[in-house]
């Protein structure tokens, strides 16, 4: 059982634990197709979470699922679409939420 301050650990149907990572990246990536490419490459590995852009410039996304198929996502993101110009990912790692969908603000 989890202390109460601690959210669940959810589970995959695989039965593998999920994880959460968010994302801030930085460089050329807004205007350019960047949360519709995060989007796309998501679903593809069955990640749930959003792409949103930040006033800032950079793009925030947060994405769950196991941790395999997020090491993948992190790989596409930091190559990122074809116009985009990725300088960096600040990565931050936590337990899944239970989030459902993928979502590009």
């Amino acid at each position: 059982m989890n202390p109460p301050h601690e959210p669940p650990a959810h589970a995959s149907p695989q039965g593998a634990p999920e994880e959460r990572v968010a994302v801030l990246v930085s460089g050329r990536v807004q205007g350019v197709g960047y949360r519709a490419f995060a989007q796309r490459c998501a679903l593809d590995l069955g990640l749930a979470g959003y792409a949103e852009n930040l006033g800032d410039g950079r793009v925030e996304v947060v994405a769950e699922g196991e941790r395999s198929a997020l090491e993948r996502f992190l790989e596409q993101l930091r190559r990122g679409p074809a116009h985009a110009q990725v300088e960096g990912l600040e990565l931050s790692w936590d337990r899944a939420t239970g989030l459902v969908g993928f979502y590009a603000y």
